[in-house]
């Protein structure tokens, strides 16, 4: 312990004299970094630093690592399983003030930006460029934080998740050397792919400081609407049948009867308390019409209601904040309880058996638990609002968790479409991954011998 205390004030004497007053000790900043958008119990750092460059990053993590203190990254905050908690201590290293765009290149449809940089700012950055970057889980999360975490989101289903749209990174390793990961090329067969190991590695391989993105250019045109389903099932055979017919849908995003309440409440919508499925189309005026038809056609057969569109972008924007703020609308329905918000995603073909087995599962318990889903791609999301200290509520709600992730897992799907493992879904990797899972724990080892990097994360002990 004294050894320990040693170690902390040694760091702590340096990491001040190079950080100033962006080096803090204080309980307000310590609690801000406990954790993330999570119900679980909080775990703050030791101290926080804010880094406003690499080189600052770089020199942190040497302190730490010459003192074997844990780091802990953060971005924004609005990670789900745990990630950000400082379970061991430690330094938490906040990138937000890395928040600089450092190039563009509309020829190449590429950009880097700074770990802090977030999508609506990146965004905003392009618009009068004619670009976008499409990734969207909902949350104005950072963009290293969404590469560490492989984030994805409403657009996945026609641009891909960050894993497909990273070309390159900055990574600061964990004794404290600045590397480059891939590049601007769009395709390489030089070496090992570091890019997409560090992409989804959570903070446990290093501190990701610079990402480099694909661009899109902005559509021609854009159509979004509500559809009503009679039924959670004909909304899902619905979805499969789109998929199937090969139609490039841009977003396509399930509620279940109990989430469209929630949002009508919340965001002042008036959508009919049934299930529904919003959707939006991209690409050229004509495109995007041949699309509506296509789809319009498939939900009439299974009883759909027409569409209500949202014709004004500000209509649009207003359609799908009102989704991005499903999670908040949910815990609306109960004050003063917690959301437990997890997820799995599925083959397309098992979407139907294990969407309506989890929801059968949720009412046979008499939880409250919302349900949306990029069903596109076979993600959805389970929101249970509980209250975690009454076991009573908490016990049956793990217990349905459970059994949609090994039900998922039955079906060749994963325990986790976009929200990661954090700590949260340790125990479910190796049921996923069998022995894989050593070789992770080997890279690990071989690129963070001392564990200090984001420490019980992402590995199940041994």
């Amino acid at each position: 312990m004294a050894t320990a205390k040693r170690a902390l004030t040694s760091a702590f004497t340096d990491l001040a004299a190079l950080f100033g007053e962006r080096f803090s000790t204080a309980e307000s900043v310590r609690s801000h970094h406990a954790r993330g958008e999570t119900f679980y119990p909080p775990h703050p750092p030791d101290a926080v630093v804010f880094a406003q460059s690499v080189d600052e990053v770089a020199h942190a993590v040497t302190i730490c690592a010459r003192e074997r203190i844990p780091i802990v990254p953060y971005g924004v905050g609005s990670s789900l399983e745990g990630q950000v908690n400082a379970l061991y201590g430690g330094v938490t290293i906040d990138l937000s003030q890395m928040n600089r765009v450092v190039r563009v290149s509309a020829d190449d449809l590429d950009c880097t930006v700074e770990a802090g940089v977030t999508r609506k700012q990146l965004n905003s950055h392009l618009r009068d460029l004619g670009l976008f970057f499409p990734i969207d889980p909902g949350a104005d999360a950072s963009l290293g934080g969404m590469a560490a975490t492989r984030a994805s989101g409403t657009n996945a289903v026609r641009y891909g998740t960050l894993r497909e749209n990273v070309l390159g990174l900055t990574v600061v390793t964990a004794e404290g050397k600045v590397i480059h990961t891939g590049g601007r090329a769009r395709k390489s067969a030089a070496g090992y792919d570091l890019t997409r190991l560090f992409v989804g590695s959570e903070g446990t391989l290093g501190v990701l400081c610079e990402v480099t993105l694909r661009l899109y250019g902005l559509p021609e045109a854009i159509a979004a609407a509500t559809c009503a389903f009679p039924s959670l099932e004909a909304a899902v055979r619905t979805v499969i049948l789109i998929i199937q017919a090969g139609i490039p849908i841009a977003r396509m995003e399930l509620l279940d009867e109990v989430q469209v309440d929630a949002c009508n409440r919340f965001s002042k919508l008036s959508m009919p308390l049934t299930p529904a499925v919003f959707f939006e189309f991209h690409g050229t005026k004509r495109g995007v019409d041949e699309q509506i038809e296509q789809v319009g056609e498939i939900a009439k057969e299974y009883g759909a209601s027409d569409f209500r569109w949202a014709h004004k972008p500000e209509e649009r924007s207003a359609l799908w904040q009102a989704r991005h703020d499903a999670y908040y609308a949910g815990m609306a329905l109960r004050p003063g309880k917690r959301g437990w918000a997890t997820d799995v995603c599925v083959p397309i073909s098992a979407l139907a058996d294990n969407l309506l087995a989890t929801k059968a599962d949720i009412e046979a318990n008499g939880l409250l638990a919302p349900i949306v889903g990029h069903v596109g791609d076979g993600n959805f999301h389970v929101s249970f609002i509980i209250d975690p200290d009454d076991p009573a509520e908490y016990g049956p709600a793990k217990a349905v968790n459970q059994r949609m992730i090994r039900r998922a897992l039955a079906s060749g799907g994963t325990c986790t479409g976009e929200h990661g493992i954090g700590f949260a879904k340790l125990g479910y990797l190796k049921e996923e991954h069998g022995e894989a899972v050593e070789l992770m724990r080997a890279i690990k080892q071989a690129l963070d011998p001392h564990h200090l990097m984001n420490p019980g994360k992402v590995i199940p002990p041994a």
